[in-house]
């Protein structure tokens, strides 16, 4: 299975995303944000890069990405825009965004091991699709370990949660309040283009 081992900022750089999106800054910069772009791509290539940003911007491998364009496929409504909903629903990111965890990455790692509950009941699987309605935790045993305790009181650091998500501050519980819109994604991705690349 290939791994892509290049640096987190190179790969952002290559893929015109900005390293904000993937919980490693705080802060976004326009600065030769299409510095990439120099050269006229092919039609194909241009395909490809929003793919691969996309993937890489979930932490997903493209055999689970493509299960999940034909999911987004079978599903009513556009494909592309059911296929970025379907990545936002995993229960990794939705710990990303509910700030348990710095990055996808991170909080990959803390869904495998088994830290979090959803209404009530373990979940260790990263891909886990939520739901309107469910209600994500840390769970009891894990919640005095160093990561999550720093999470809680008055030195909390302050999260911009997304429409969809709600957390009470100081809580380590999040409650999904619908399903995520297209409206919800927070950065530059044309699904047009992925869609086309698969439907070839």
């Amino acid at each position: 299975m290939a791994k892509n081992t290049q640096p987190i900022a190179k790969r952002c750089k290559a893929l015109g995303i900005s390293p904000a999106v993937m919980g490693y800054a705080k802060k976004n910069t326009t600065r030769n944000s299409n510095g990439n772009m120099r050269k006229k791509q092919s039609e194909y290539a241009t395909q490809l890069k929003e793919k691969q940003k996309v993937k890489f911007i979930y932490g997903v491998l493209e055999k689970q990405f493509h299960n999940a364009y034909l999911k987004a496929e079978a599903m009513p409504g556009k494909t592309g825009e059911n296929l970025l909903q379907l990545m936002e629903r995993r229960l990794d990111n939705v710990v990303f965004r509910l700030g348990f965890a710095q990055t996808r990455r991170d909080a990959r790692q803390l869904v495998s091991h088994a830290h979090f509950t959803v209404n009530g009941k373990k979940v260790n699987i990263p891909s886990y699709l939520i739901k309107a309605g469910d209600v994500i935790e840390v769970r009891e045993s894990s919640r005095s370990s160093a990561k999550f305790s720093k999470l809680t009181g008055p030195e909390a650091p302050v999260v911009a949660l997304p429409s969809w998500l709600d957390r009470e501050a100081g809580t380590l519980k999040g409650v999904v309040n619908k399903l995520p819109e297209r409206s919800d994604i927070d950065y530059e991705v044309a699904e047009h283009l992925i869609v086309e690349l698969y439907s070839k």
